[in-house]
């Protein structure tokens, strides 16, 4: 797929790169939006703690599994 990419004309690469982009950024605003609207909705600190909490502990749990994969 990435050869097929490499040889496409300058223009498409970018039409290509702005589409990936978008779709990209309406994937988290999404993500974001249900996350207001269900987690912990009547307690927006708590519902702020808990996602940062969530977060860090994807990417630790993540970390440890691609350092156990190299």
């Amino acid at each position: 797929m990435f050869n097929e990419i490499s040889k496409m004309e300058s223009k498409h690469q970018t039409l290509f790169a702005i589409i990936i982009a978008f779709a990209v950024i309406s994937f988290w605003r999404g993500v974001w939006g249900l996350m207001d609207e269900y987690l912990f909705p009547n307690d927006y600190q708590l519902s702020l703690w808990f996602s940062l909490f969530l977060g860090l502990v994807i990417l630790v749990i993540t970390h440890y599994v691609t350092k156990e994969l190299v």
